[in-house]
């Protein structure tokens, strides 16, 4: 759900910021407005942001190797990495850089309905983009808040597009009200302040897109539901007792590896070892089909020595003492 949810807010938000970025180039063109020139670099950006997350899907879906035996699916949060880098240096710097340099040498706007224009065309262009966004997103928010969403989302696509797109609509409402403040007074300086907001904007964005997509980079666990899940059905009562612990990682979106040590009864045979921990792998992957890599080792549960051992809570489980 994820994955095609993702596809085709990125196709909609693609395909509205390549007939924006040709539009305000023209209304540049037409208007020295460097607000629209802003923009334009701007929907320029969002558009091979956008490519590189389409990319990243593509390659993410090549067979593991030898090489790399639990495939390719981080791909995904390395192109969406790189979207963080791209919107920070193409479109806040330059929009800073061009911002300044319209306060220092400010010029009136000139044939004021061009900008004003594409300005309008483009909030409604972006409005639907952000709306499908919405959309797709709303099935896999559930009932979480929209920040929590943006930080707990383990596919990188929605949650770009969505930052992308709420960064548009208020970028493009900052370039309007700095050509309509420049237009009333005739000081092109209001042109360069909206520019520069614009700029501000885009880097903090970016900036946060950064955090959250290092955070899938360097390997996040499952969320707790699914941690749950997993102890619920690890544990059979009768030959596994017990997990004594547990760690998961994710190895992409929709790709997740369980590794745990199970408590097992001291006088079970190996045969009957051996049945419940396949009994146990059959389970998770019923409750949670991403899991993909499983690797159980069972043990004899010790008091003493679990209280010595790894923090279970390195992994989130409804609760953070020793198993």
């Amino acid at each position: 759900m994820s994955a095609s949810g993702g596809t085709k807010a990125i196709v909609a938000a693609l395909s509205a910021n390549l007939a924006i970025a040709v539009a305000k180039f023209v209304a540049f063109l037409f208007s020295g407005s460097s607000s629209m020139l802003a923009e334009s670099v701007h929907s320029l950006a969002d558009s091979g942001n956008q490519g590189l997350l389409l990319l990243g899907g593509k390659r993410a879906k090549r067979q593991a190797t030898p090489e790399h035996p639990f495939g390719y699916g981080r791909e995904r949060y390395i192109y969406a990495f790189l979207v963080s880098i791209v919107l920070f240096s193409v479109g806040g710097m330059f929009a800073i850089y061009e911002g300044y340099e319209k306060i220092k040498h400010p010029h009136e706007v000139e044939h004021w309905y061009w900008p004003v224009g594409v300005l309008v065309f483009a909030i409604v262009a972006e409005a639907f983009s952000f709306r499908t966004a919405i959309r797709e997103s709303n099935p896999l928010r559930g009932k979480q808040s929209w920040s929590q969403f943006v930080r707990r989302a383990k596919a990188p696509e929605l949650p770009v597009v969505l930052l992308e797109d709420l960064g548009a609509l208020v970028g493009l409402i900052l370039a309007l009200g700095g050509v309509g403040l420049a237009l009333a007074t005739g000081n092109g300086v209001w042109d360069g302040i909206g520019t520069l907001c614009i700029g501000v904007l885009l880097i903090v964005i970016a900036i946060v897109l950064a955090a959250e997509t290092k955070s899938l980079l360097l390997g996040e666990s499952a969320g707790l539901d699914e941690v749950r899940k997993i102890e619920a059905a690890l544990v059979d009562g009768d030959t596994v007792t017990r997990v004594i612990h547990m760690r998961t990682l994710h190895l992409g979106p929709e790709e997740l590896l369980v590794a745990a040590k199970l408590a097992v009864q001291h006088d079970d045979t190996a045969a009957e070892v051996a049945a419940a921990i396949n009994a146990a792998e059959a389970r998770i992957r019923e409750a949670v089909p991403i899991a993909r890599a499983i690797y159980l080792e069972p043990d004899i549960y010790d008091e003493a020595a679990a209280s010595k051992g790894t923090n279970p809570a390195m992994t989130p489980s409804p609760d953070a003492s020793p198993r």
